[in-house]
């Protein structure tokens, strides 16, 4: 990301990396505001991206791997990854992730709309647009009622054209923005869910947000939320499509650089522990109290430092304390499986070195397009989750731990006699 850039309040930011022959740029300054005052946080060694996914019985062969490095910038307090991978490469056409398939999410963007309609008073033709919109879950709530178009650049957002949701596959940033607001006017919400902290030149995108929105318009934006992470030990989530985890505070100063103010945040169960944040043109909107609360409950300056530094020795100390819960399994003779497949299980997996010889397979739901291909940077083969009954293992390691008390359940009832094993953020037995 070094070289040049574009001024934005006086200070200068990092354009789009053109990436040519290579695959990954080393971050040396700050994404947000360009300062060059990055603190080291934490190191998870050099990961597969989390959707390469080789078919079972491909032969081994070498693939490529990335730092996970998390930064700290003393400016503008935002935590971020030292490297930046060709987007081509993490979101190829192929992309397997579809947010239809989970409960949480599904409940999660329900909750979206009802508060949507309260707060910005939505009437008919109002357009709603979703950046990163995937298979058009979020907007499927809103496609009755209004006008919707999802903005998605992988193969996935063909599902939502199936589903009735106009999809636009194209990467969002200020061209596709002009094209969209040609077309279909302009925009009285924009969402981001789950996208906005994965695009490389974030400026670019709120300045396409800019030209979209309408002048009493609302960017809503959904990101796992960098407390949660904290508070969770949730590293997990740390890998090479998330290139920034923002609190309250750090995504509050990249909104105000272009003119956007932070309205109302609220932060909701999904992924862990995520925060939604309502923002639009400044003085245009009333600041309601939540925001205040929020950025007040916030570690900020040192008392931050400190805390990323601890979060860095507790993480540590699940990574050891899986693995002695794992070779007491093992030395008894015990047989593991791993239940489910989210890109967050691919750093914990290879973090934690786990491979085909502590994991017989991982289960996924029926249709899920990770089935019959290997755990990133492994040969454990992920199957359909009829195995884990027909075949039970002694113990079932839960990957989406964060769901784990919801999932748990549901697995005895469908008859899993094993014991589960929860690897955070305190690894234990159930």
């Amino acid at each position: 990301m070094a070289g040049h850039g574009n001024v934005i309040n006086g200070r200068t930011v990092p354009l789009q990396v053109a990436y040519g022959s290579g695959s990954s740029v080393v971050i040396t300054t700050c994404q947000v505001c360009g300062s060059a005052a990055l603190k080291p946080v934490a190191f998870f060694g050099y990961l597969p991206p989390v959707n390469e996914m080789q078919k079972v019985g491909t032969v081994p062969h070498e693939l490529p791997s990335y730092p996970v490095n998390l930064l700290f910038c003393e400016n503008c307090e935002l935590v971020q990854l030292g490297v930046s991978i060709d987007p081509n490469l993490l979101f190829p056409p192929s992309y397997p992730y579809t947010s239809g398939t989970t409960r949480i999410l599904r409940e999660n963007f329900a909750a979206l709309y009802r508060e949507c309609k309260e707060i910005a008073g939505l009437k008919p033709d109002d357009l709603i647009v979703d950046i990163g919109s995937n298979d058009g879950t979020l907007l499927s709530n809103f496609a009755e009622n209004h006008r919707v178009l999802g903005v998605e650049p992988t193969d996935v957002g063909a599902m939502a054209v199936a589903r009735g949701i106009p999809t636009v596959q194209k990467y969002f940033g200020k061209d596709t923005a002009l094209s969209v607001r040609s077309e279909h006017g302009k925009a009285k919400i924009i969402t981001a869910a789950n996208c906005f902290a994965h695009i490389e030149d974030v400026h670019s995108v709120v300045d396409g947000i800019l030209e979209l929105l309408d002048d009493d318009g609302l960017f809503i934006s959904e990101n796992h939320y960098l407390i949660s992470l904290l508070d969770r030990l949730q590293y997990d989530t740390v890998y090479h499509e998330h290139l920034r985890y923002y609190s309250l505070r750090s995504v509050k100063y990249l909104l105000e650089m272009h003119g956007l103010e932070v309205v109302h945040a609220v932060p909701i169960p999904t992924h862990g522990g995520s925060i939604r944040v309502y923002a639009a043109r400044k003085g245009t909107r009333p600041v309601l109290d939540s925001v205040a609360a929020i950025l007040a409950s916030e570690p900020a300056g040192e008392a931050m430092v400190e805390r990323l530094a601890k979060f860095r020795h507790d993480v540590l100390l699940t990574k050891l304390g899986l693995m002695a819960i794992l070779k007491d399994v093992k030395e008894a003779g015990g047989r593991v499986a791993g239940i489910s497949a989210p890109s967050r299980a691919s750093t914990l997996v290879c973090y934690t070195g786990l491979d085909d010889g502590t994991l017989d397979f991982v289960a996924e739901i029926k249709g899920s397009l990770k089935i019959g291909k290997y755990m990133p940077g492994t040969i454990v083969p992920v199957v359909e989750e009829s195995r884990l009954f027909d075949d039970q293992p002694d113990y079932a390691l839960i990957l989406s731990w964060h769901i784990a008390e919801e999932l748990m359940p549901k697995l005895r009832e469908k008859g899993f006699a094993g014991r589960f094993i929860v690897p955070l953020p305190v690894p234990r037995l159930a």
